[in-house]
Formats: structure tokens, C-alpha cells, sequence
């Protein structure tokens, strides 16, 4: 099986919470009927609406939904990417390869239920003059580590593009998923896990500046908190 990935750009005519409906209502039942598995919806609803301050994008209009799911072949894709791009003003899709350095205990389990805390959603590109090579050694070897220590997480998802499936899709070498406590979405001491200690939020933020700034494009990187619905529990 192969993990494609899509992130979906609202229409202007609908609302946040009608686009997220519509992705979990119908999207989803759609796309499992049609071989999907693991079906994953992320949406940037109300429920996470105090992070929109962490939004960061050199798109010209923000993503505010993304799906993710397993299929048998990515080539028989066809029927599915037809009813994504049916629900958005613009599509990008990917074929990944996932890896999960934290699993998140807490994740929903029940078809269409929402995982708690939220989800940062972030495409990534390599820092100018950075090899691919030095690129996937400093994000698997070393950040790995620097995130999980610095960070209230309580999931990461790595996904490492292979290539593109849709014209025109942002060039991202790859997309994660971190999932956070929902404190985390308007506390930074929370999402440092510098909870009562001033000292240590200002290390682990520090910290992490360092490694980010190490192996990528801060300027192109696309970080938007979305509330993640699980319609395929995977373990």
C-alpha cells in the first residue's frame, strides 16, 4: 500500500466549519468507498481558531484542509483525487513515505471522531545551499530529538514526499503532522513545554530556532493548526 497525501484550499463561499463538515460528512464516505483506508481529515475549523496567529504560508491563500489515507496502487487514484477536487478551490496531492518517531496514544480510534489537542500541518523545504542528503540527516538524526524535548508533542508524523500528483503542487520535500495539547494553540509556554518555568521555555524555544534554521527554508515553510478527524484507526 502507498500513503498519498492532500491538502485542500477552501472555496471563498463556503465557512471554515462548512468546509470541514462537508470533508468529514462526504469526502470521507466517498473516498472509503472508493479504496481509501487509514483515512485521516484535517480541517482549520472553530475548534482551533485561537491558533491563527501560527499560521505561516508563502502560498498566496492559506490550506485549510488536508486528507491523508492508504491505497492498494497510488496509479488508481483517479476517482478519488476527482471527488477532493471537488470539495476545494485548489488541490495539491503527494505520494509519501510515512515514518512516526512518536505515536500519539490519544489518537482517536472511532470512525469520524476528532483526536484531541490540534495538529500543525507543515510543508517543508530545505535550506538554501543543503544538500538532500544533509537534509534528511539533521531532520531524522538530530531534530528528531530537539523537537520531541523542546515540544509539548504528543505525535509525530513524518511524511517525505516522492513526488508530486497534482500540477502546480507547493515544491515540499515533506509534510508533518505534530500533534499538541489544545493549550498549546495560545499558550507558547505550553507548546515548549515550559510550563512554570520561564527558564526552561526560553532554552527549549531557543533550541528549536537553532535546529529549524539548521536544515530549512524558514521562508518557505507552511504551518497552519488544524483539528484532525480519524475515519481508519491504523494500529
Amino acid at each position: 500500500m502507498e500513503k498519498l497525501v492532500y491538502c485542500l484550499w477552501r472555496p471563498e463561499d463556503v465557512s471554515a466549519d462548512s468546509f470541514g463538515e462537508r470533508l468529514r460528512t462526504e469526502l470521507a464516505g466517498e473516498l472509503e468507498a472508493h479504496g481509501a483506508r487509514r483515512l485521516r481529515v484535517f480541517v482549520a475549523d472553530t475548534a482551533v481558531a485561537a491558533g491563527a496567529g501560527l499560521r505561516l504560508s508563502a502560498e498566496p491563500a492559506h490550506k485549510e484542509g488536508c486528507v491523508t489515507f492508504w491505497l492498494e496502487a497510488s496509479q488508481d487514484r483517479a476517482d478519488l483525487e476527482e471527488r477532493i477536487a471537488a470539495h476545494a478551490s485548489r488541490i495539491a496531492g503527494y505520494l509519501v513515505v510515512e515514518s512516526r518517531p512518536m505515536v500519539n496514544p490519544d489518537a482517536a480510534r472511532g470512525r469520524g471522531e476528532r483526536t484531541p489537542g490540534w495538529v500543525q500541518v507543515t510543508g517543508i523545504v530545505p535550506r538554501e545551499g543543503l544538500s538532500y542528503d544533509e537534509f534528511l540527516r539533521h531532520w531524522y538524526d538530530v531534530h528528531r530529538r530537539v523537537a520531541i524535548e523542546t515540544q509539548s508533542s504528543t505525535g509525530y508524523v513524518r511524511n517525505e514526499v516522492v513526488r508530486p500528483l497534482t500540477a502546480g503542487a507547493p515544491g515540499w520535500a515533506a509534510i508533518v503532522e505534530e500533534t499538541f495539547p489544545i493549550e498549546a494553540l495560545s499558550d507558547p509556554r505550553v507548546f515548549y513545554d515550559g510550563r512554570g518555568s520561564e527558564e526552561r521555555f526560553r532554552e527549549n524555544a531557543h533550541k528549536m530556532l537553532e535546529s529549524v534554521q539548521a536544515f530549512l527554508a524558514l521562508d518557505r515553510v507552511d504551518a497552519h493548526p488544524m483539528s484532525e478527524y480519524v475515519f481508519g484507526a491504523d494500529r
